[in-house]
């Protein structure tokens, strides 16, 4: 073990415990990073100059919306981590696919049910698809870094073993005897912090003027940061390294850095919109 190995800080998995309810660190990071990410999407979609004038997308519209990306993270999170990390195995084990409570939500998965619900609602509302889309991709890397922490917090996703180099390596609880990356803060740092500073100042400088800009940017960016992390993340042991040591994590970024790109540079050549004058108390 090398000599400057953090010990891991072991946390109670249940946060909060009130009788025979307890409400864990997981379910917590889903709440928080939904309510935070709602608060910040008020602030954007209430800020006519990121937008030229009035937002597409109204505030009691947003409110809305929040159970239905709600549900679609969920459903969405779970059937992906079925069918991507676990098939076999939920196949003999059909009841356990509703015991969220044991774990298992695929962030694949997750942002595909997002995309259902957002096209869904802007279609039962006729709303701009892509509009939507930017507002909530925008604020996505808030639930992505709660997340993170989350799986750190429960000891869950550890990295791959490490060397005498890396000083701030650590022995998980339930990760076996070696040092390892403390993966799930890398993710936390590319998928939640750098991503969000990459978009807060696109959106600053008028991204969501172009429809689609944010989304295609989420998209490619988080590929690119997924693939970075699972450089230093252990597989999931059912399924261990695929093709040429790929994951499945990295071979399910791959399509969305091609989508997020084809939907950047689609954004870009499309006229942005219309610029609306925002007048001044007391002026003409």
């Amino acid at each position: 073990m090398p000599f400057l190995t953090i010990a891991f800080p072991v946390f109670d998995p249940i946060a909060v415990a009130i009788g025979p309810i307890a409400i864990r660190w997981y379910a917590l990071a889903y709440i928080g990073g939904i309510v935070l990410g709602w608060i910040y999407a008020r602030a954007l979609i209430k800020n006519e100059r990121l937008w030229g004038g009035p937002a597409p997308i109204s505030l009691p519209q947003l409110d809305d919306f929040i159970l239905w990306v709600t549900i679609g993270i969920i459903l969405g999170g779970r059937t992906g981590y079925v069918l991507f990390y676990n098939l076999g195995f939920f196949v003999q084990h059909p009841a356990e696919i509703f015991e969220l409570w044991k774990g298992g939500m695929s962030f694949h998965g997750g942002f595909l049910g997002c995309v259902i619900a957002v096209m869904a609602f802007c279609r039962l509302n006729k709303l701009p698809t892509l509009s939507l889309g930017d507002i909530i991709t925008g604020v996505g890397p808030i639930g992505l870094f709660l997340g993170r922490i989350a799986n750190f917090i429960n000891s869950e996703l550890w990295g791959r073993p490490a060397d005498e180099s890396v000083p701030w390596a650590m022995v998980f609880p339930n990760g076996g005897p070696l040092p390892r990356h403390p993966s799930q803060l890398y993710e936390a740092t590319l998928e939640g912090i750098v991503l969000f500073v990459i978009l807060a100042v696109m959106i600053r400088l008028g991204a969501l003027k172009r429809p689609g800009l944010i989304l295609g940017s989420f998209i490619a960016f988080y590929g690119l940061a997924r693939i970075v992390g699972e450089f230093f993340r252990e597989p999931d042991p059912q399924l261990g390294f695929l093709w040429g040591g790929l994951t499945m994590g990295m071979l399910l970024s791959v399509p969305m850095i091609i989508a997020g790109a084809i939907l950047i540079v689609v954004a870009w050549r499309r006229k942005p919109l219309p610029q609306v004058a925002i007048s001044v108390q007391g002026t003409p």
